[in-house]
């Protein structure tokens, strides 16, 4: 298998399974001398864990780190980063009822076509659990980037949807409620909604907003490596998007030109900012933010047809431990990936200086 691998400079490798032994990474081409606050890394990772609340997987992993190299005295010594997560509550009877069927709209039969085997325990390396390495090295990334500020939150399930822009939003209140939504009504009304559709046995969708806050002016490597480009592969590599719009989106097909410039004031900043801080595909220091569309979880916990290895048509019951809805926990994972690229570029931009 390849494309284990992420970035150019700022690089991140990935191994493990979902009911494997442990998952962990390489990261290479962080620099030397970075001090980092290691609780704040787990506490990343906290945010991302299973278990942590009622509207999401129950299985109980601690998903703790714990680093092997590249770190000396609480700094970074320029060498790759290696660290481990164990997996410690592995239930893979969950899953034998499987072995030989394919989930609908689950990865489990391309794999099988793909490499003519598969690992059916909790998907595999397909399962999203392989996304905790992601959160780590984007922790780090963060802690490199000082200054820049990672906000992701749900700004929509469902149906439900807010319709505030985050300028309007107090961004600080995201971990205020389990569902990381900034809005205290619409969080009580998105967690009664996904409880509802978990108890049918059902799942449901939903979407990140993300907003990146003192981005410097320059990032960003047209024509092929453009910021909003390589923002985009990233989310769009995160288990179940299915969409990725930044700035004003599909909705500024609906505008007119005159309407959808980004006017200039004096010292450079816009009075609008539809272009979502990114133009000609280089950052231009106003916010970047952009929208990440995940789709239902395709294992459901109720009867369903699909067919077996053979092709017939069997019918299955969904088993084991699975979000009703991803997007609570997807929230870290998007802040991860974004960190990343903005890490990969801000080398990159150092290559001129």
């Amino acid at each position: 298998m390849a494309g284990n691998s992420f970035g150019k400079l700022f690089t991140l490798t990935t191994y493990g399974e979902s009911h494997g032994p442990a998952l962990g990474g390489v990261i290479d081409g962080c620099p030397s001398g970075i001090e980092l606050d290691l609780d704040a890394i787990q506490q990343e990772l906290d945010r991302r864990k299973p278990g942590q609340s009622a509207i999401v997987t129950q299985r109980k992993e601690p998903d703790v780190v714990k680093f092997h190299s590249g770190i000396f005295e609480g700094k970074t010594t320029g060498t790759s980063i290696g660290f481990v997560i164990e997996n410690t509550n592995q239930k893979s009877h969950d899953y034998t009822h499987i072995k030989d069927s394919y989930r609908p709209s689950h990865a489990d039969y391309v794999y099988d076509k793909k490499y003519g085997f598969r690992d059916y325990r909790g998907g595999g390396r397909s399962s999203a659990r392989e996304t905790a390495c992601r959160v780590v090295a984007g922790a780090i990334a963060k802690q490199m980037l000082k200054g820049i500020e990672f906000y992701a939150y749900v700004s929509g399930v469902g149906i439900l949807k807010l319709d505030k822009p985050h300028t309007e939003l107090d961004l600080t209140q995201i971990e205020s409620n389990i569902v990381r939504c900034p809005d205290a009504a619409m969080a009580a009304t998105m967690e009664t909604y996904i409880k509802e559709v978990r108890g049918k046995g059902d799942t449901v969708g939903g979407i990140v907003t993300c907003v990146i806050k003192n981005v410097p002016i320059g990032l960003g490597e047209p024509v092929f490596d453009k910021l909003h480009a390589d923002l985009g592969k990233a989310m769009l590599s995160i288990n179940a998007v299915k969409g990725f719009e930044y700035g004003s989106g599909f909705e500024g097909c609906t505008m007119l030109g005159s309407q959808h410039n980004d006017a200039f004031n004096t010292d450079g900043t816009t009075k609008t900012n539809f272009s979502g801080g990114v133009q000609g595909g280089i950052s231009n220091g106003m916010d970047i933010y952009f929208n990440v569309a995940f789709k239902p979880v395709a294992t459901l916990i109720q009867e369903y047809e699909t067919i077996d290895k053979e092709g017939k048509v069997v019918v299955m019951h969904g088993k084991g431990r699975h979000d009703p809805c991803v997007v609570p926990r997807a929230v870290p994972i998007v802040e991860a990936m974004a960190a990343l690229v903005l890490a990969d570029f801000y080398l990159r931009n150092k290559m001129y200086s």
